[in-house]
């Protein structure tokens, strides 16, 4: 490999590196779940390109993609158990607030016919 495509992949590398840093901000501090759980999913697609990248640096391409493609799997599979959870969760929430104001009309009605 030529020093100048050697010194372009570390400088991607480094560019890459210095992006999930500032991922990190999002990660802590949210301001929501999904906030955390796309800044988390975005770092585990730039940490498996930056698997290639150092894959290229060694000359062990084979060897790095298979790890970028096993990360990016487990990445995957972790966002949409992310997903799913919070969906299930909203889910809860929305049938505890239709219960809980569906519960007050009824008192309220029957309120009303006791008068």
């Amino acid at each position: 490999m030529e020093a100048i495509e050697h010194k372009f992949l570390e400088l991607t590398g480094l560019a890459l590196f210095g992006f999930m840093l500032l991922l990190l901000y999002r990660l802590i501090a949210g301001p929501t779940a999904i906030d955390r759980i796309v800044a988390v999913n975005v770092i585990g697609t730039k940490t498996a390109v930056l698997l290639v990248i150092i894959g290229l640096l060694f000359e062990q391409v084979a060897m790095f993609v298979d790890f970028a493609l096993a990360y990016a799997l487990l990445n995957f599979i972790g966002s949409l158990a992310a997903a799913r959870y919070f969906h299930q969760v909203r889910l809860r929430e929305k049938r505890a607030s239709a219960n809980a104001s569906e519960s007050a009309a009824t008192a309220s009605h029957s309120e009303h016919s006791q008068l």
